[in-house]
């Protein structure tokens, strides 16, 4: 058996970072820069005010308090998209402003309207506390001044990343690629939709699953379809599938069976290593390329039939590596991994393997830890506890693990803010 990280490390070398494309700023959410953004303008581009209140000159109001206010005379009123050029605020003079707005002329500070009365009778404004020049002022390139990288390249891009770019004026962007992944699944055993099941048949769960991660992953799916057990057949689908996509994803055909073409056919067509890992559930992985006729390399990933070993492959080596084609790199390719207190004992016998096991996890205000739980049946074609998993706690190999000790988790629920 091949260990975990000697199989990770050799899909992740044969899964090398896509191509560069021009996305329009809002189809890029979750693309990684190709090229770092410098912004051409500053943010903001004009001096303005952070509060609603009265733009004054600073020196006018030295001395102000709530028993000693200055008057002073309203000479206008600016608002947020006004150019602000035409209100000129002299001496002994202030103008009405609303945030956002561009300071006027001769004004150096805001006063904040709860620190004022105006008397709108004799266009005049009490002011209450003094200032000094620059109070409740944005000055120019405050955030970003021109010149500066706004995002460097390699960076993943979130909404709040996106914002950032259009204040600059950000249209199009280069980002790396994100894969299209073909999905096939395998079998004469499956059967599709509801329709009634023969002695022997199941139905396909992987083929959507598989679909459905890949698709929240942000990967663009095409569905190959589901093939029979019949050598030209699945020729036919792979090489549909390698003219169509960056990479592939196939489910089941990939132990030792007489009858799992899809190994014979990966093996004419394609350069692949049919792997049986240290690990349990999804032992059986094939992983490699096939060569399209101007030459691209277009990985395979050969999943196993196993409902739940199908997912815990795609989560261990699939995903990972398809990331890493959208251009994540280091740690950003897994989930995240957290230590975790076995609330209940995770069962396992010393068998040479490193088990994954799935479990629900949560993050306790007392102690300040996660804690893990198993999820349900642990068997490789029980997807109950699998749909509820919130994590796969990686067992070492040696015993079980008792209640109180730690493990690692990998989290898959993004509803625990990851």
């Amino acid at each position: 058996m091949i260990p975990l990280d000697e199989a990770r490390a050799f899909v992740l070398s044969g899964s090398v970072c896509g191509p560069t494309v021009s996305l329009a700023l809002p189809d890029a959410l979750g693309a990684v820069l190709a090229e770092a953004v410098v912004a051409g303008e500053a943010v903001p581009p004009f001096a303005n005010t952070a509060m609603d209140g009265f733009a004054v000159r600073g020196a006018d109001t030295i001395g102000a308090d709530t028993q000693h206010p200055v008057e002073l005379r309203v000479v206008g009123t600016v608002r947020a998209g006004m150019s602000g050029t035409d209100t000129l605020v002299g001496a002994g003079e202030a103008a009405r402003i609303m945030t956002g707005a561009p300071m006027p002329p001769g004004a150096d500070a805001v006063v904040m309207v709860e620190a004022t009365a105006a008397d709108d009778s004799s266009g005049t404004v009490a002011v209450r506390a003094e200032v000094a020049p620059g109070r409740h002022v944005r000055p120019v390139g405050d955030d970003i001044e021109v010149g500066d990288v706004v995002a460097p390249a390699g960076t993943v891009l979130t909404a709040g990343h996106l914002g950032l770019l259009a204040t600059v004026g950000v249209t199009e962007l280069s980002v790396v690629r994100r894969p299209v992944v073909g999905v096939l699944s395998t079998g004469d055993e499956l059967v599709e939709g509801g329709r009634p099941l023969s002695p022997g048949q199941i139905r396909d769960s992987n083929r959507l699953a598989l679909r459905s991660l890949l698709g929240v992953s942000g990967f663009e799916v095409v569905d190959l379809g589901l093939v029979a057990d019949d050598e030209s057949a699945i020729e036919a689908a792979l090489r549909d599938g390698v003219a169509r996509c960056d990479a592939l994803v196939t489910s089941g055909g990939v132990s030792m069976g007489d009858f799992d073409f899809v190994k014979v056919v990966l093996d004419r067509i394609g350069a692949m290593r049919w792997m049986q890992v240290a690990i349990r559930p999804a032992k059986p992985l094939a992983f490699g390329t096939v060569a399209r006729p101007d030459g691209t390399l277009v990985p395979v990933f050969g999943l196993p039939g196993n409902p739940v070993s199908s997912l815990v492959s795609f989560e261990l080596f699939c995903r990972p590596a398809l990331r890493q084609m959208a251009g994540r790199t280091g740690v950003d390719r897994f989930r995240p991994a957290v230590s975790a207190v076995v609330d209940e004992a995770l069962s396992r016998q010393p068998d040479q393997k490193v088990h994954f096991a799935r479990v629900l996890v949560h993050h306790r205000h007392d102690d300040g830890r996660y804690h893990a739980r198993s999820a349900g049946p642990q068997g490789s074609h029980q997807l109950t506890a699998m749909a509820g998993a919130q994590g796969l706690a990686e067992l070492p190999d040696g015993p079980s693990l008792d209640v109180g000790s730690t493990v690692t988790v990998h989290l898959l629920d993004s509803a625990l803010g990851f």
